[in-house]
């Protein structure tokens, strides 16, 4: 009986998650150009992989599209910080109140903590750490909600690689993190989703506490 070869992934793809990973590491800091002949030579691709998995990252706001100057990873300051922040603290504890108002399954959680516990590196540890706020959102019920914060991962996780950088603060993160999966398999609705909004809030607050007019970010 014959079978048929896995499928592979397509040329776009695998530079996308190239770029994608060389971004949330630090490999391409924010403000770095990307030139697409730079980066198909790089590859050993033609351009045109490069250019559409450089629209999908700007879909996603990790690259910035300009007319004149091309493409360039996405720089991180208190103001972009905020708006992401803003939509996490308004979307994601209701989320996670609707998780566990349908008792849903939390096993996703806990393997994202595991694998946060065990990361390589930064960049894995940013993955795991965004995979474990996915897993408490994702079974709210609506997936309109849900579609809503995935659009916003990228960019929160740009976030964290930026202020990692200069504060590595993870080892916090990583104890809040497991005080809400607690309150969470505790069937604690409200106690999870209010843990959930200060984890939010006192993560931009520490690392981002000037704004661009001088004030810290607008977060309630």
């Amino acid at each position: 009986m014959a079978f048929a070869p896995s499928p592979i992934p397509s040329r776009t793809q695998y530079v996308l998650e190239a770029i994608k990973h060389a971004i949330l590491t630090g490999g391409l800091p924010p403000g770095r150009a990307l030139v697409e002949a730079e980066l198909a030579a790089q590859f050993g691709v033609s351009k045109t992989p490069v250019r559409e998995a450089l629209k999908t990252l700007a879909g996603t706001g990790l690259v910035v599209m300009s007319q004149y100057k091309g493409a360039t990873v996405r720089t991180v300051d208190a103001a972009m910080a905020r708006e992401v922040y803003d939509v996490r603290l308004l979307l994601e504890p209701e989320a996670l109140r609707r998780t566990i108002t349908r008792r849903a399954s939390l096993d996703a959680a806990g393997e994202a903590l595991a694998q946060a516990d065990v990361a390589a590196d930064q960049a894995e540890r940013s993955l795991a750490n965004r995979e474990f706020h996915r897993a408490l959102y994702l079974p709210c019920g609506n997936p309109l909600l849900a579609r809503m914060l995935d659009e916003v991962r990228d960019q929160a996780a740009l976030v964290s690689t930026v202020a990692w950088s200069a504060d590595p603060s993870w080892q916090r993160e990583a104890e809040e993190h497991r005080g809400i999966l607690h309150l969470a398999l505790a069937g604690d609705a409200d106690g999870a989703a209010l843990a959930l909004r200060e984890h939010i809030a006192r993560f931009v607050r520490r690392a981002f506490p000037g704004g661009p007019d001088g004030e810290g970010p607008h977060l309630p």
